[in-house]
C-alpha cells in the first residue's frame, strides 16, 4: 500500500498595516488628551513660558510698549508667534511632527524628508493666514476678537469664536487619528493617492486657522493694531508672521529628531508597518481630544455653563 503524504497549505502571511487592539489604542490616547486639559495651566504657558520669549525677543516689554509702526507690528507679530508655541491653542502644530518621522537613509535624505513635506504645511498655513489677515484689515474692528472686555460667567462672542474653531479642529484631528488606525474612512485617502502632500497641505490649513480663535494676550494685541490700521496687507503679512513664528519650534524639533535619531526611528518603524499607524494615530486622537475638551467642555465649566471639570491646583 502507498501513501500519499498530504501537505497542509498555509496562507502566506500578511502584515496589517494596523497595530492590534485599537479600541485599547483609542481608549488610552483619548484618556491622555484628557488628562492633559487637566493638567494644562494656561498661566503658565501663557506668563511663564510665553510673554518672556517675546520680551527677550523684541527686547522690550510686549504687553507695556505699543507697536509703533508697521516694521515694529511685523517684528512684534513673528515674536509673539515663537512666544505662542506651547499655548493651548497651537499644542495641535506638535502632532504634525508624527508624520513627518520615521525616514531611514543618509543624515541629508532624513533631513530631507523632514524639510520637503513642510512645504505644503507652510502652504496651506500662509493662505489661511493671510486671508484672515487681510480681513482683519479691512473689518477686524468689528469682529469678536477685537474687544477688550473681559470674560466672565456666560460666553461673550470671543469665547463662542473660540469654542467653534477648536472644537472643530479638534474634531478633524480626532478623526484623522481614527482614519490613521483605519477605524473611520480616511477623508484623504483618495486625494493623497494623486497628491501626496495634501495630508500635510490640511495640517498647514488647520494651523492657519488657529489665528481664528486664538484668544493668547498677545495676539489679540496684534489683532487690535492689524485691525486699527486699516491696511489688509498689514494685517496679511503680520498674521502670516504669527503663524510661521508658531511653527519654528516645530520644526527644529523634527529636524533635531531626524538627525539624532531619525535613523534609528526609521528602521524600527520600517521593520513593523504598523508602527506608523500608531504614533500618528495617537499623536493625532491625543491633540485632537486635549484640544476639543480644552476650549469646549473645560471652558463650559471655567464660564460656569457646566457645573464642574476636573482641573488640577496648580492649573
Amino acid at each position: 500500500m502507498v501513501r500519499i503524504a498530504s501537505t497542509t497549505l498555509k496562507a502566506p502571511e500578511t502584515t496589517s498595516p494596523y497595530p492590534r487592539r485599537r479600541g485599547l489604542v483609542v481608549a488610552l490616547s483619548v484618556l491622555a488628551g484628557f488628562l492633559l486639559t487637566v493638567v494644562w495651566s494656561a498661566t503658565f504657558v501663557d506668563s511663564t513660558i510665553g510673554d518672556p520669549i517675546a520680551n527677550t525677543v523684541l527686547g522690550h516689554d510686549a504687553k507695556e510698549v505699543p507697536i509703533a509702526g508697521i516694521l515694529a507690528g511685523l517684528a512684534f507679530a513673528f515674536a509673539t508667534g515663537l512666544a505662542g508655541s506651547f499655548t493651548a491653542c497651537n499644542i495641535a502644530v506638535f502632532g504634525a511632527v508624527a508624520p513627518l518621522m520615521g525616514e531611514g537613509g543618509t543624515l541629508g535624505n532624513r533631513i530631507k524628508a523632514v524639510l520637503l513635506p513642510l512645504r505644503w504645511l507652510v502652504a496651506g498655513m500662509v493662505a489661511v493666514s493671510a486671508i484672515y489677515g487681510a480681513i482683519v484689515g479691512v473689518v477686524g474692528t468689528s469682529m469678536p476678537q477685537f474687544s477688550t472686555v473681559p470674560n466672565a460667567a456666560g460666553l461673550s462672542p470671543r469665547s463662542i469664536q473660540s469654542m467653534v474653531v477648536f472644537g472643530v479642529i479638534g474634531l478633524v484631528f480626532v478623526w484623522l487619528g481614527l482614519a490613521a488606525l483605519g477605524l473611520v474612512k480616511d477623508p484623504l485617502a483618495r486625494v493623497s493617492e494623486r497628491f501626496p502632500g495634501a495630508r500635510m497641505l490640511v495640517m498647514g490649513i488647520l494651523v492657519g486657522g488657529f489665528l481664528i480663535g486664538r484668544p493668547f494676550g498677545l495676539f489679540r494685541q496684534l489683532f487690535r493694531d492689524a485691525a486699527e490700521s486699516g491696511n489688509p496687507l498689514y494685517g496679511a503679512g503680520a498674521f502670516v508672521l504669527q503663524s510661521v513664528g508658531n511653527i519654528v519650534i516645530m520644526v527644529v524639533l523634527a529636524v533635531v529628531i531626524a538627525m539624532i535619531a531619525g535613523g534609528r526611528i526609521g528602521r524600527w518603524i520600517a521593520a513593523k508597518p504598523s508602527r506608523a499607524a500608531l504614533i500618528v494615530g495617537v499623536s493625532f486622537i491625543v491633540v485632537g481630544v486635549f484640544t476639543f475638551m480644552y476650549w469646549d467642555i473645560r471652558l463650559l465649566a471655567r464660564r460656569e455653563i457646566i457645573p464642574w471639570y476636573p482641573v488640577a491646583p496648580w492649573a
